[in-house]
């Protein structure tokens, strides 16, 4: 898995106290709860004193092969800091007889070995009559060494017995040895130093030519031999500090590790049977950072080990599906983060469909307005031989109805999914039908205007009277606004696309409009008919009832005009289907304006007050008002 180191530092006992205090203080103030020590037992007591003494949080010590656990050598509460750390050792087996081997040492046995005799005084506190092995001044009251002690009553701990890596390793390294003397000796290996017969007389690197091809297997099953370098396989005990309450402790083998095994089963460890110290209810971790979840990527603290990061969530757009990662991908532009940023989601697709409820709904309007349009034509087309409808231009009504009906109609392309053709259409075939509309009305406003300014004898309007006039408006204010939507149509035309970057988490399906401003330039040419239109009935408006309709037609092109300035300003701040029907509802609601204030009241005198639809009745209004 890796790591990184949070501290390094040297330590031996012959350093200035200052040193090793500032050591010291480094292990206090860093958060780690576990410290390798590659060190040995003399140089580590004076940092470890120190901790003691500066009542450091227990912690857990890993300490190489080159540390020597030996409870005495370290104060009672320096000791108990190293509860529940680890230690590799030397790999160790049974080495059968050695414990009757140990007891059975005495100077009888080895009566010419000084040093059996001087670790016989050290044990029993005793002195050899005669000698002072240990060169302590003789006292009175010093017990004489017998020689027959027993060594069974001697403490356990002086023989450390419960590290003898030394010792087996001595045992393997003489066994090894005389593996190689034999095989030399038997002829298995050829005599090429031509030392066979003066074998007192072999040197040390001689014996190492025949070493290196020994393998033996001991008693206990444990197979010895050298590699391609000369050194033996790699074999750990790992060993537990374990400290109880009566302050007796133990070192108990908990795992091995053993270079033989394949890569990853190297380490075998049996997790229950470690104590840890009363900091830990289980397996301590040191980390300095905890692990990023994924949706987060790693981000480095400056100064500090590459361990060390903080969390950050994954930018808009962008996730990270791994733990730890250094950094997060983007989505495709058709999928989008999940909350979690994670993964990545399909995007929404959105357009103004005839299943959604908004879109239900404008078509069920459009549809509504669109059919009230044909019976308002046919009631009128049922009455035109009225006088009501003759005196209000019956083919400009005819023809006003029928566009109306049409502007209705034409708002069902903007709903649905945006295709090239619906793109292509939709904006000139509503742009053109609204302007045959508000041209339809200027036409009838003008030949109202003309029509009453007509009526004395003397006037030079008498020759406008006629079809000709409404026909010529209608064409030449229609020609304008086609001109603008075939070019456009032919220059660059609306399309579909696929807008990501409105939202994030959705596919807006849009038509774009190609050259913006030609969509403005209709707009603003339709504006322009429906404001002249207005000025013209406005200024009419006080002609007689029984001759114009001006009052109705202001009305209807304030409200008209009204929509068209509020959809600007609410179609650009607008985005996606809401979009699409701020336009929609802009073209319901002005053509229904046009329509209600236009024809409703024509539609009032002839189905309810019939009475009123006669020419006499329209000819007595005009002459009162004469």
């Amino acid at each position: 898995m890796g790591g990184c180191v949070a501290f390094l530092e040297k330590i031996d006992d012959r350093y200035p106290r200052e040193r090793l205090a500032k050591v010291a203080e480094v292990i206090r103030q860093s958060s780690v709860s576990v410290i390798v020590c590659n060190c040995y037992a003399v140089h580590f007591k004076p940092i470890l004193e120190l901790l003691s003494l500066h009542k450091i949080i227990a912690m857990i010590w890993v300490f190489s092969t080159g540390m020597r656990i030996n409870p005495n050598l370290f104060t009672k509460e320096s000791w108990r800091l190293l509860n529940g750390s680890i230690a590799f050792t030397g790999f160790t087996s049974n080495i059968d007889s050695f414990i009757d081997f140990l007891y059975h040492i005495g100077p009888s046995a080895y009566p010419w070995d000084t040093f059996t005799k001087l670790f016989w005084e050290k044990a029993f506190g005793c002195r050899w009559a005669g000698q002072n092995m240990t060169n302590m001044l003789a006292k009175e009251n010093d017990i004489p060494c017998t020689g027959k002690e027993d060594l069974k009553t001697v403490d356990p701990e002086l023989f450390q017995l419960n590290d003898l890596s030394y010792s087996y390793h001595a045992y393997l390294a003489i066994y090894a040895y005389a593996y190689a003397l034999h095989n030399f000796l038997d002829g298995a290996k050829e005599d090429i130093f031509h030392i066979r017969n003066d074998i007192q007389n072999m040197k040390s690197w001689q014996v190492l030519h025949y070493l290196r091809n020994v393998h033996f297997t001991t008693e206990s099953e444990q197979e010895v031999y050298f590699d391609a370098n000369g050194d033996v396989p790699t074999i750990f005990d790992i060993k537990n500090i374990q400290i109880y309450q009566d302050e007796t402790s133990d070192l108990i083998t908990v795992g091995r590790y053993d270079s033989r095994e394949f890569p990853k089963d190297e380490i075998t460890l049996n997790i229950s049977a470690i104590l840890w110290n009363q900091r830990f209810n289980q397996t301590p971790r040191s980390v300095c950072s905890e692990s990023c979840p994924a949706g987060y990527r790693k981000s480095a603290r400056l100064g500090q080990p590459s361990c060390c990061f903080d969390c950050i969530p994954c930018s808009s757009g962008e996730i990270a599906n791994e733990t730890d990662t250094t950094k997060c991908w983007k989505c495709p532009e058709d999928h989008r983060p999940n909350e979690n940023r994670d993964k990545c989601l399909p995007k929404v697709i959105e357009f103004l469909s005839y299943q959604d409820t908004l879109g239900a709904a404008l078509t069920s309007v459009a549809i509504l307005l669109s059919l009230t349009s044909f019976l308002i034509l046919t009631i009128f087309f049922w009455f035109k031989d009225t006088p009501l409808v003759k005196a209000n231009n019956r083919g400009l009504s005819f023809l006003l109805l029928c566009t109306l009906m049409l502007c209705f109609l034409c708002s069902l392309i903007f709903i649905g999914f945006p295709v090239k053709l619906t793109c292509m259409i939709r904006q000139p075939a509503f742009g053109l039908i609204f302007t045959i509309s508000i041209s339809c009305i200027l036409a009838k406003t003008v030949t109202v205007v003309i029509a009453f300014k007509a009526v004395n004898p003397h006037n030079h309007l008498r020759k406008w009277i006629g079809p000709k006039i409404p026909k010529l408006i209608i064409v030449f204010c229609s020609l304008i606004q086609l001109v603008i939507c075939t070019y456009w149509i032919f220059s660059q035309p609306s399309f579909p696309e696929n807008n990501t970057r409105s939202e994030s988490g959705k596919i807006i399906v849009e038509c774009n409009d190609g050259l913006t401003i030609l969509f403005y330039c209709m707009l603003g040419y339709m504006g322009f008919l429906a404001i002249i239109s207005f000025i013209v009935a406005f200024l009419a408006r006080t002609l007689p009832d029984s001759f114009n309709e001006a009052k109705f037609i202001t009305f209807s092109m304030l409200v008209f005009v009204s929509v068209w300035l509020s959809f600007i300003p609410a179609y650009l701040s607008t985005q996606g289907k809401y979009l699409v029907a701020v336009e929609i509802f802009a073209i319901l609601s002005s053509g229904a304006g046009l329509l209600f204030l236009i024809f409703l009241p024509k539609c009032y005198i002839i189905l309810i007050r019939p009475e009123m639809n006669t020419k006499d009745q329209l000819v007595g209004k005009n002459s009162t008002r004469k």
